[in-house]
């Protein structure tokens, strides 16, 4: 018999065991690349008044760089800087200050655009922010890209947090209050709700500044969904057995079922 009935099995493909984590980095690459478009924005609109003989603009973007990758704290996050193209000759490029050729690395990133991310570019917070996570880089960005990039982030932030959810339903969240290397309070934290829709689909559900072990913080965050249209509740809540968030639960959304997470019962 020289049949062999052995088939080779392909190495199963790495399960995402952290949501947040995901969800992080898909925000950190968003975030990049909004604020590499807002820096392009800002220097095209330096050659706005710049035209060839035959009226057209001499500088205009061009397609992308090919992609790399920045290591960061959550992972590598993928990225691609525009390229422009002077028609005039005169050999106009454009530079990013974020992503300048040379960063492979980003160490302030590592901690910073987590809680850029999750605390949604908030007005008071925003400049200090990104001093902090740029450094002196943060010196080539202007005031134009700044004030257009904080606007676009402070528009998306408030359209999301007002968004309707009477269409979503939810089998199971976690529930956790996320803190942050970077505090501006000792007890003040992320309070952080991850779904999972009947397809199985894990979507941010919401992020709330308030205080883990606060009912009333977790409370608001919870009335907030159901006026929103959240009416449904989710059959099963996970989450730390040391959080407000329970007893904010059993008043909002009474009929979820609670069950203690593993990794907080065994750490």
């Amino acid at each position: 018999m020289t049949d062999s009935t052995l088939r080779a099995l392909s190495q199963p493909e790495p399960q995402v065991t952290d949501p947040l984590h995901e969800l992080l980095r898909r925000g950190a690459r968003d975030l990049i690349a909004k604020a590499v478009e807002a820096e392009l924005a800002t220097f095209l609109a330096q050659y706005a008044d710049q035209r060839l003989d035959d009226g057209r603009q001499a500088v205009v973007r061009n397609g992308y760089l090919p992609e790399r990758t920045v290591q960061t704290g959550i992972g590598d996050v993928s990225v691609q800087v525009p390229k422009v193209r002077d028609r005039s000759g005169g050999g106009a490029r454009f530079n990013s200050s974020l992503l300048p050729p040379y960063l492979k690395r980003a160490r302030s990133i590592e901690e910073l655009i987590p809680w850029l991310y999750l605390k949604g570019i908030s007005t008071g917070d925003y400049q200090e922010a990104l001093a902090a996570l740029l450094g002196d880089q943060a010196k080539g960005l202007s005031a134009n890209t700044v004030s257009r990039l904080k606007k676009q982030w402070e528009d998306e932030h408030t359209e999301w947090r007002q968004r309707d959810l009477s269409d979503r339903r939810y089998v199971y969240w976690w529930a956790d209050g996320v803190y942050s290397n970077v505090r501006m309070d000792d007890r003040l934290c992320l309070l952080v709700i991850i779904g999972v829709t009947e397809q199985g689909r894990k979507e941010l559900v919401a992020v709330e500044d308030g205080f883990r072990e606060s009912a009333d913080s977790w409370e608001t965050l919870l009335t907030g969904l159901r006026e929103r249209g959240l009416t449904q509740a989710p059959k099963l809540a996970v989450g730390d057995g040391a959080m407000g968030f329970w007893a904010a639960l059993s008043k909002v959304y009474p009929e979820t079922e609670h069950q203690r997470c593993w990794v907080h019962k065994t750490a």
